[in-house]
């Protein structure tokens, strides 16, 4: 062995040693001592060279890369002895679905090893972290890596939250778009049901915040927020209904039963009349909570009673004065009927009380 690169480390009778520095493939091969004896002794060994890969690189990736576009990221890493093995990782989660080629070197002792990584560009893929591993039994479990961070734009995500759930008249709500994209979308534009939001003094627009005071019923209507970027707009709508204020149903109100009315004349005749009535109150819907009103039923039900009782007494002196009617004569009177002058009607009125007894009339 004549090679600047091979010295003699120990030599002896009974032992020789060689140390070969700067391994290349071209030291692959048999060695052979021998001891020269007669006979002559030998003893042959082969060493193994292992070609150790190259550092891998990733090819065929442009920033930035738009969403929906396909992608194709090759590594690659030639030198290795026997071939190297190549496995894609992305965020430290292994991507089975790749292309796998080997090819041999001009030497034909080492290979050349490539991998495909083809996907479809997403926005859940910006930022994303691809990494291409190198394994092979001359790195001593240490492999080599190459990484690639992905840039994906994409347009705008948008999303209106809103801070009260159950809107009423008189209250507040805060409606907020969030808007996410790449490159990050211009300042949001806000409209209401197609058009202009009506009243700007109650209705204020802070940067993707919308913010309306002293809701009411006009108020209702489909808030639109959109967003744009260079690469595309999008929006989404909210939709708004101004519910009544609540109010606490008042409790029932019962009227006591009205006295008994009584009317009498010369002929005792009694009428008697019981009314009563129940009112139950019912919620105005434009009152608010809490407040009362006047109890219209139970003023309506006295006057009606008193009305009642007004008519029944006029109907009762009615069928009495009808009873009773008639004319009715005095003694004097009786006599002055056929009588020419006053005192011949005298006279005759007290000639007539003869038969008195058989005149008389009575009523019951």
């Amino acid at each position: 062995l004549r090679d600047n690169r091979i010295e003699l480390v120990r030599a002896s009778w009974h032992e020789l040693s060689i140390s070969v520095s700067d391994v290349s493939l071209s030291d692959e091969g048999q060695y052979t001592c021998s001891l020269f004896t007669m006979p002559v002794k030998t003893s042959k060994a082969f060493l193994t060279v292992l070609g150790v890969p190259e550092k891998p690189q990733i090819t065929g990736f442009t920033s930035p890369v738009m969403e929906g576009e396909r992608m194709q990221l090759t590594c690659k890493t030639s030198g290795s002895k026997p071939a190297a093995d190549i496995r894609w990782f992305k965020n430290d989660k292994e991507v089975k679905d790749v292309k796998y080629v080997k090819e041999e070197d001009a030497t034909r002792k080492t290979f050349t090893v490539s991998s495909t990584l083809d996907f479809l560009a997403d926005r859940s893929d910006d930022g994303a972290v691809v990494s291409c591993r190198v394994d092979h039994e001359s790195l001593n479990s240490t492999p080599q890596i190459a990484m690639q961070v992905l840039e994906i734009h994409y347009t705008p995500l948008v999303k209106i939250i809103s801070s009260n759930s159950w809107p009423e008249e008189g209250q507040s709500i805060i409606l907020t778009c969030e808007s996410k994209g790449k490159p990050v979308p211009e300042p949001v534009l806000w409209t209401k049901d197609g058009g202009e939001l009506p009243d700007p003094e109650r209705m204020v627009v802070n940067g993707r915040v919308l913010s309306i005071s002293f809701l009411n019923k006009t108020d209702n209507g489909t808030y639109r927020c959109e967003a744009k970027n260079p690469i595309g707009r999008n929006s989404t709508e909210y939709v708004l209904i101004v519910h009544d204020v609540f109010n606490t149903l008042l409790p029932t109100t019962v009227i006591p039963s009205l006295t008994t009315a009584t009317v009498t004349t010369n002929v005792a005749l009694t009428a008697s009349t019981t009314t009563s009535a129940t009112a139950t109150s019912i919620r105005d819907p434009n009152a608010l909570a809490g407040q009362t009103g006047p109890d219209h039923a139970l003023i309506g039900g006295i006057v009606a009673v008193v009305v009642f009782v007004t008519l029944c007494s006029i109907i009762l002196l009615g069928r009495y004065l009808a009873r009773h009617k008639g004319t009715y004569l005095t003694n004097e009177a009786k006599g002055a009927e056929d009588a020419p002058d006053a005192d011949t009607a005298i006279i005759n009125a007290e000639g007539s009380q003869v038969n008195a007894e058989e005149k008389k009339e009575y009523f019951i």
